[in-house]
C-alpha cells in the first residue's frame, strides 16, 4: 500500500484531525493514536462514544497507546516515539502543545526529518489564534451559511461538518507535499491550516465573485448561484435536480420535454438572459417538469446529455445502484461490536487494489499499548514501570 513506510502519531480530537489523518490510515500508514490513559475504555468523547459510529468511522485502521504526557515521564516517552516516526498530527490550541513540551520546535530538535501537522480553529497566529474553533462557528465567519438557504430565510448551516472535513483533507495534502519535499531535500517541516482557511478556500467561484468584482453573493436555495436553469424542481410525483445551462443542454431539455416555445422566448435566447431573468425562467422550467414523473425525467434528460438526478435521502442514496456498484463501505471487525461496515477512502488508485476489510475497528484507549512499546524497543521490564506508576 503507498503509505505503508510511515509511522504517524495521531494527538487529534474532534473531527478535523481524525480527517486528516484517516487518510493515512485508510491507505496503511503504521498510524498510532496517542491518548491519555482512562479507566473507562467507552467514555464518551467530542464524538461520543468509542463504540459508537462516529467514532468507529474516524479511527478505523488505527491502534491506541496510552500515555500521560503530562507527567515528565509520559512526555519522555512520546519523545522516544517521536525520534522514529514521520509523521505527527495533531489539533491542540497553541497554548496547550506548548505546555505539554511537544510544539514543532521541540519536536523538531527530536527528530529534524519529521512533518509535523497542526489544524486550528483559525490559525497558528493572528488576532484569533488563541480562540476555540469548532466547524459551526467557522461556517458562520467564513460567510458559508450566508450562502447557504432559501432567500430571504436567513443564515442556515451546511448539512455535514464541511469546515472540520475541508481542513482534514487539505492537511492531509499538505502532509503529503511535504513527505515529497522531504524526499528531495531530507528535510521535515511544519506544515497547518485551519478551519478557517479551509472554508474561505472552499467558498471558491462564490469567493472570487467578491475578490475580483466586489460582489457579495446570496442565499439562492436550491438554484445554482450563476448558472440557469440549474437547480430542483418539481414533477410530477416528487421532486428532481437537473442542470440545463448551455445553449447545447437548454436546446436538447425544450426539443426533449416539448417544450419548443421557451426556445422562442427572447428573454430567454442566451445564457446572460436567462441569468437576468432567472426567475422567469425557473418557473417556466418547473411548468415542464411538473408534467413528468422523476424517473422519467431523469431517463428522457441523461440521455441528451443534461445532467438529471432524483433527491435521494441518505439511505436511499447507500442502496443506490451506482453507490452499490461502487462498493462505498468495506467490513471493520470489533471485538464488542463484531463485523460493522463503515465508508471506504474514495480514493482510486488503478495500481493499487484497496483491502477488502479495515484492518482495524477503532480501538480502545490504550488496547495495543504493550505491543506498540514493545515495537519501539522499549522493554517489558520498563513497560511494567511506566504502568505502575500511571505514565501508561
Amino acid at each position: 500500500m503507498p503509505l505503508s513506510s510511515y509511522t504517524v502519531l495521531d494527538l487529534t480530537i474532534a473531527r478535523a484531525g481524525p480527517s486528516a489523518v484517516r487518510l493515512f490510515s485508510d491507505w496503511n500508514a503504521r498510524v498510532i493514536r496517542i491518548e491519555a490513559p482512562l479507566h473507562v475504555n467507552d467514555a464518551p468523547t467530542v464524538t461520543g462514544q468509542r463504540t459508537g459510529s462516529d467514532e468507529q468511522n474516524l479511527h478505523r485502521n488505527k491502534r491506541s497507546l496510552g500515555i500521560d504526557l503530562k507527567q515528565p515521564e509520559g512526555q519522555a516517552l512520546f519523545m522516544k516515539l517521536v525520534k522514529q516516526a514521520d509523521i505527527l498530527v495533531e489539533n491542540f490550541r497553541v497554548d496547550v502543545k506548548q505546555r505539554l513540551g511537544i510544539d514543532y520546535e521541540t519536536v523538531r530538535a527530536v527528530n529534524p526529518r519529521i512533518i509535523y501537522g497542526s489544524i486550528s480553529g483559525f490559525g497558528q497566529d493572528g488576532p484569533y489564534s488563541t480562540r476555540p474553533g469548532v466547524d459551526q462557528i467557522v461556517q458562520g465567519m467564513s460567510g458559508m451559511m450566508s450562502i447557504t438557504g432559501l432567500p430571504g430565510q436567513g443564515p442556515v448551516r451546511a448539512g455535514v461538518a464541511i469546515c472540520d472535513t475541508a481542513a482534514g483533507m487539505f492537511l492531509g495534502q499538505g502532509i503529503l507535499l511535504a513527505l515529497l519535499h522531504r524526499e528531495k531535500t531530507g528535510e521535515g517541516q511544519w506544515v497547518h491550516t485551519s478551519l478557517l482557511e479551509a472554508m474561505i478556500s472552499k467558498l471558491d467561484f462564490q469567493a472570487a465573485r467578491y475578490t475580483m468584482d466586489g460582489e457579495v453573493p446570496e442565499q439562492v436555495g436550491n438554484y445554482h448561484p450563476t448558472q440557469v436553469p440549474m437547480g430542483m424542481f418539481e414533477s410530477a410525483d416528487g421532486l428532481v435536480n437537473l442542470a440545463a445551462s448551455s445553449p447545447k443542454m437548454f436546446k436538447n431539455f425544450c426539443e426533449t420535454l416539448d417544450a419548443l416555445h421557451l426556445l422562442d422566448e427572447d428573454d430567454f435566447a442566451t445564457p446572460q438572459k436567462r441569468r437576468k431573468n432567472r426567475v422567469a425562467m425557473n418557473a417556466a422550467v418547473n411548468e415542464i417538469t411538473r408534467q413528468f414523473t422523476t424517473s422519467t425525467l431523469v431517463e428522457k434528460l441523461n440521455a441528451v446529455g443534461c445532467p438529471c438526478g432524483p433527491i435521494q435521502n441518505v439511505g436511499e442514496a447507500f442502496e443506490d445502484a451506482q453507490v452499490r456498484h461502487l462498493e462505498m463501505t468495506k467490513v471493520a471487525r470489533h471485538a464488542s461490536l463484531g463485523e460493522i461496515s463503515l465508508v471506504r477512502s474514495p480514493i482510486n488508485l488503478s495500481n493499487v487494489t484497496q483491502e477488502a476489510e479495515f484492518h482495524h475497528a477503532a480501538p480502545n484507549v490504550g488496547e495495543h499499548t504493550d505491543e506498540i512499546l514493545l515495537e519501539f524497543g522499549v522493554s517489558e521490564k520498563q513497560i511494567a514501570i511506566y504502568r505502575k506508576s500511571g505514565v501508561i
